[in-house]
């Protein structure tokens, strides 16, 4: 390196310096710490840890409530993920038509991603109610009978999609990027060939925006399985009230055993297997979906 490469790196480095120490300090070192109690019986009360060796993680694999809350988790994200790409792409997709006002109906799209989640699970909580919430009231004038969506086990998890979907914005905004950098010309070149709406989307569109479609996918995928703040507003907040474990996620669990049991050994362990389990997913989306993902190249990675 030349002197001024050096000098250039230097102040490179000094400027990044916050985040790094930041990483260090925050991630990395609370990672390897809770790696480190994950492996002991650590009480918060009694503020000792001792040796616990394979104990806490024997646990995970003998306590039937990881099973449910896995469970719950991974019917939450199957569910939950596809809902929200169709519906954030279908939202891009009309705001990306729009010519007059676009501005003015783009933040008004995005608007309920700046409720606070708090706000919105009050709103939630009445909207979902079973014999006076909006929602049911809307399904009985057309005759349909509504479900006690936060009552009946089979319709708490619905209820807590029917949550998420209201902060698809953020979802939205990618998919709208996506689509406003594809080239109009290939549309009329399309259209003189004799296709439709459904296969300019799919000829064009959709090869054009699959790397947001995977991106998105990925992210929501993760996030999915670390679901918490929902779930917990909806049916967790009152400890005196109770909750039935259909709307026990993986996070709630942890945060159970962390916070109220004040067992951090064993929610710590929770959490490397919660990471390792991400980490799988992660892994298989990427060897799969990257064969379906058109890149500008015009080679898929």
């Amino acid at each position: 390196m030349t002197k001024l490469q050096r000098r250039e790196a230097i102040a490179g480095y000094l400027f990044i310096s916050p985040w790094i120490i930041g990483f260090l300090v925050f991630t990395l070192g609370a990672m390897v710490y809770s790696l480190v109690i994950s492996f002991s019986h650590y009480q918060l009360a009694t503020d000792t840890a001792r040796p616990a060796g394979l104990a806490n993680y024997q646990a995970l694999i003998e306590d039937p409530k990881i099973v449910t809350a896995l469970s719950n988790t991974l019917y939450y994200a199957v569910l939950a993920v596809p809902l929200e790409v169709a519906l954030a792409l279908g939202l891009a997709m009309l705001l990306n038509s729009v010519r007059r006002g676009a501005g003015f109906f783009r933040t008004l799209f995005y608007l309920p991603k700046m409720t606070p989640v708090v706000a919105t699970a009050s709103v939630f909580l009445l909207l979902l109610n079973g014999s006076q919430g909006a929602i049911n009231r809307g399904l009985g004038a057309l005759g349909i009978d509504g479900p006690q969506w936060l009552l009946d086990p089979a319709w708490i998890k619905p209820s807590i999609v029917l949550m998420t979907l209201w902060g698809v914005a953020g979802t939205m905004v990618i998919f709208l990027a996506a689509l406003q950098n594809v080239p109009r010309d290939l549309y009329e070149a399309a259209q003189l060939d004799g296709a439709g709406a459904w296969r300019r989307f799919w000829n064009v569109t959709l090869p054009l925006i699959s790397p947001a479609v995977f991106f998105n996918v990925l992210v929501l995928t993760i996030a999915a399985f670390q679901v918490f703040d929902q779930a917990y507003l909806l049916f967790h907040r009152d400890t005196a009230q109770g909750s039935s474990d259909a709307s026990l996620f993986y996070a709630i669990y942890l945060f159970q055993q962390a916070f109220r049991q004040f067992d951090f050994g064993f929610a710590a362990a929770m959490a490397w297997l919660l990471f390792v389990i991400i980490l799988l997913i992660s892994i298989v989306q990427m060897k799969v979906g990257n064969r379906f993902v058109h890149y500008e190249s015009g080679d898929p990675r």
